[in-house]
């Protein structure tokens, strides 16, 4: 099974993208097309009956398993994502070596622990500058777990993903050539902002700042909570200007949410130009015709960027 990051792009079999959670099964399926933008073309949400085994049982007669690859999304906070200094030995032996990096960084032996690695471009106007990657790791008992769950149900899982690379996928295709783009999404926990060029990711940072916090009837907590946004993003994007100069941002992306005035309020305290997120300008949306409310894109977002993925596995 192919581990933790997954790059949009190539060729095979679609990939059909399922995440668990406590009340439903959501599952994704996006079908690339040869010049042509990527249609969605199943998006939907199975209620969760009896146990998740038995669930999983309800989307297995839902579809095709042997026609697509399968992949799980992770939620925020069953996994963890480091960046690391690379260490210099060869590529076959990076895995490796991140995963000894990470002794000191995870609260539990490393031993413990299933660990992938996504690079982090370099600059390449100045060899001599570090290399650094992504370590991605989560623990093996809660990945074996979730693995033969799936098998159980007769729905073997190829991959597993997480929402940092699911965005990028998404991020990827609004990017501006030789530019870079910050995208700012929000889950029920809080907000991912993601630093991306070229379709590689360089950068993620998470905040527990809340949609609700954000549209609070509360003026006191409205207002703290968009001073903290706005505090965080310019921190942020201050932060890849100066570890990522090489890269200039040509703006920010904001998925919808139902907060009156927040991208005017972010493009008055911010450099960068900020417009909202719309996934019509970029994927075929006609055969899932719900996706053209902003907020079920908002909702989706995540699980449409793991469903963008096609690395070959192995």
């Amino acid at each position: 099974m192919r581990g933790f990051p997954g790059k949009a792009g190539g060729g095979g079999a679609p990939w059909l993208s399922v995440a668990v959670h406590g009340d439903r099964i959501d599952l994704a399926q996006v079908q690339l097309q040869a010049g042509a933008r990527p249609a969605v073309r199943m998006c939907d949400s199975v209620p969760r009956t009896g146990t998740d085994l038995e669930t999983l049982g309800r989307v297995r007669r839902s579809v095709q398993p042997r026609s697509v690859r399968l992949s799980h999304l992770l939620g925020t906070g069953q996994y963890q994502m480091q960046m690391v200094e690379a260490p210099g030995v060869p590529r076959q032996e990076l895995k490796q070596a991140v995963r000894w990096k990470l002794k000191d960084l995870l609260d539990y032996p490393v031993d413990a622990a299933t660990v992938d690695v996504a690079d982090i471009p370099t600059d390449p106007a100045c060899a001599a500058r570090g290399h650094f990657v992504y370590a991605v790791s989560a623990r093996n008992e809660q990945i074996a777990a979730r693995m033969k769950l799936f098998h159980d149900a007769r729905l073997p899982l190829q991959a597993i993903d997480v929402p940092e690379m699911a965005q990028r996928n998404i991020a990827r295709l609004f990017e501006e050539p030789n530019r870079g783009l910050a995208l700012l999404a929000f889950d029920e926990r809080g907000a991912m902002l993601t630093f991306t060029s070229g379709g590689e990711m360089y950068m993620s940072r998470y905040t527990d700042i809340t949609v609700g916090q954000l549209a609070s009837p509360a003026s006191a907590t409205r207002e703290q909570s968009l001073e903290r946004l706005v505090l965080e993003l310019q921190r942020s994007i201050d932060h890849f200007d100066r570890q990522f100069s090489y890269v200039t941002l040509s703006r920010l992306l904001v998925a919808p949410v139902p907060v009156d005035g927040l991208e005017q309020h972010l493009a008055d305290n911010l450099y960068l130009p900020v417009q909202t997120l719309d996934l019509s300008q970029v994927l075929e949306l006609s055969g899932v015709p719900g996706l053209r409310d902003p907020m079920q894109q908002s909702a989706r977002l995540h699980l449409l960027g793991a469903a963008l993925r096609t690395e070959p596995v192995g």
